[in-house]
């Protein structure tokens, strides 16, 4: 049995102004990961490829040990999706829609689906067309939950949701990962949640992975420095510093070696927690990055 519930080997994608790839991408079973990644970065080829929305040109891709070329019906049985724009007809009730989607899935609870439109306040009796937006989402949510999935793929699940909405929706997820047998893959633009909730952060650029480690990992190891600027003239610094922004007067950067820039520097460099924000700001704008191994 593979300890990965998303394997990608070797998949590439191509369109007339971008490259995916080849991407190599592993993500573990039974953990919260989150993908993240600027605009054109791939990030929504990778999950139009994940979800089966489109076709990889070369590589193989596996979910949950099976070939979603081979498996597709088997795969979406044990899988939940929510979409950034959920395709949900809106003409429905919450009981006519059910009637609908039960019949896609082998493990459909009808319990289990009540009792999350009850914890979520979704009217069973109003048409969906006059659903917030956030009730749109947790009604996608709750369909996705109900049915014994085994991975939960989120694509920007708090896009044009409130504040309170959002923190309902992490509370909910962490409660789904306490029997340790789902995955959920996150995609998003919301940094600063994703630290709150995920145990893995996977980063792609151009194309490509720039890391996939655990959160522990990317906290630990990476720093945000601010210093003068003649200190980027010191042959040392150079192979400390990556991601090198300027203004007049001083730089940021981050750096993996923290301490020794601290040993060198002292006083003279002042260094902070790195956020994700930060690490994606910097790999993208700075001056140069290159691909890590965490």
């Amino acid at each position: 049995m593979t300890d990965q519930a998303i394997h990608l080997e070797g998949v590439t994608k191509a369109y007339p102004s971008f490259q995916l790839g080849k991407l190599d991408l592993a993500i573990p079973k039974g953990y919260i990961t989150g993908f993240i990644g600027p605009n054109g970065s791939g990030k929504t080829t990778t999950m139009k490829l994940i979800m089966g929305l489109i076709h990889a040109d070369q590589g193989r891709i596996q979910l949950l040990g099976q070939s979603m070329d081979q498996d597709a019906v088997a795969i979406k049985d044990q899988i939940g999706f929510v979409y950034a724009e959920n395709p949900i007809p809106e003409y429905f009730k919450i009981k006519n829609l059910e009637n609908i989607v039960k019949r896609a899935y082998s493990q459909w609870d009808s319990a289990l689906f009540a009792r999350y439109c009850d914890q979520f306040d979704l009217p069973v009796d109003q048409k969906i067309k006059d659903f917030s937006t956030g009730m749109k989402f947790k009604l996608a949510l709750a369909i996705a939950l109900s049915h014994q999935a085994h991975l939960i793929i989120l694509d920007e699940p708090s896009s044009g949701l409130d504040p309170v909405v959002r923190r309902e929706i992490l509370n909910i997820l962490q409660e789904e990962m306490l029997d340790g047998e789902t995955t959920i893959l996150i995609s998003s633009h919301n940094t600063q949640e994703l630290e709150q909730i995920a145990d893995y952060i996977v980063f792609i650029n151009q194309g490509q992975v720039v890391f996939n480690a655990s959160a522990l990992d990317i906290s630990q190891r990476y720093r945000l420095v601010k210093g003068p600027l003649e200190l980027l003239q010191e042959p040392d610094s150079q192979s400390l510093l990556e991601g090198v922004q300027v203004t007049p007067y001083h730089f940021t950067a981050l750096s993996q070696e923290a301490q020794a820039l601290k040993e060198l520097y002292g006083q003279q460099v002042m260094i902070e927690e790195a956020s994700l924000e930060d690490i994606m700001y910097h790999t993208v704008k700075g001056d140069s990055h290159e691909s890590l191994d965490l």
